[in-house]
């Protein structure tokens, strides 16, 4: 039975015998669960509850998943794991493209998707568990501050810059190595709870993004560099408190 104030799942697919065992997979497990159908029943879910997690079937009869993922993003930082039957890679890069956290491929095992909605949900600050990435300390870099433990970058009081978990943990994996060129492998590595592969060309993905969002200039960054054929990594001087 979930408790007040518990993580609150709204799991989204158009099979309810899906449904039904992801919820009978979170409940005992102490989270709420919400079900939806479509985007329609989500939109419905979002406005009546906050939600900390979204699980999201990419092949919705009558809806697209990657469009759904879009306008959730364009509104809101909540974590979405993508839960597909697709097999194309591409769908994947896109998912994440668009903001979501973690993909996983139909079939599955429950116990992978709860590892990962803890996984997600940890990096996100939604539960109490302990999470060895965030050592309670703040880093300040070039006009940014980060905030670890309130999984925040702020430019300046009051100015946030909205994030999403994925992006925030590849900036941490930056910021703790830098001025130290990391390769995609050793960035993969720093982050737990994705499924990679050595063809992975998501933090290439994930890279950009973030560039467009603390960069002056996205196409001539200045603080992620690119070191071609080795990886990346975050030129600027580096204090902790």
């Amino acid at each position: 039975m979930a408790q007040p104030g518990a993580p609150h799942i709204a799991v989204v697919d158009d099979d309810e015998k899906i449904r039904r065992l992801l919820r009978r997979c979170f409940e005992p497990e102490g989270y709420r669960v919400s079900e939806a159908a479509n985007g329609s029943e989500l939109d419905a879910i979002l406005a009546r509850d906050p939600v900390d997690l979204i699980t999201l079937d990419l092949g919705l009869e009558g809806d697209d998943g990657l469009a759904i993922a879009r306008a959730v993003r364009a509104r809101s930082q909540v974590p979405i794991i993508m839960v597909t039957g697709k097999g194309d890679p591409i769908d994947k890069i896109v998912g994440l493209e668009i903001g979501a956290d973690d993909y996983i491929a139909k079939p599955f095992h429950v116990r992978e998707v709860l590892a990962r909605v803890r996984s997600v949900l940890r990096r996100s600050g939604a539960t109490t568990a302990p999470d060895s990435a965030s050592t309670g300390e703040i880093y300040r870099f070039d006009c940014w501050e980060m905030d670890v433990p309130k999984r925040e970058l702020r430019r300046g009081p009051g100015s946030t810059e909205n994030l999403t978990t994925g992006e925030f943990d590849l900036l941490h994996v930056l910021v703790r190595h830098a001025n130290k060129v990391l390769s995609r492998n050793q960035i993969m590595d720093n982050l737990k709870g994705h499924d990679w592969s050595p063809y992975d060309r998501s933090i290439d993905n994930q890279v950009a993004r973030l560039r467009r969002k603390i960069e002056a200039d996205p196409d001539n960054p200045r603080l992620i560099k690119t070191v071609r054929g080795v990886g990346y990594s975050l030129t600027a001087d580096v204090t902790t408190s």
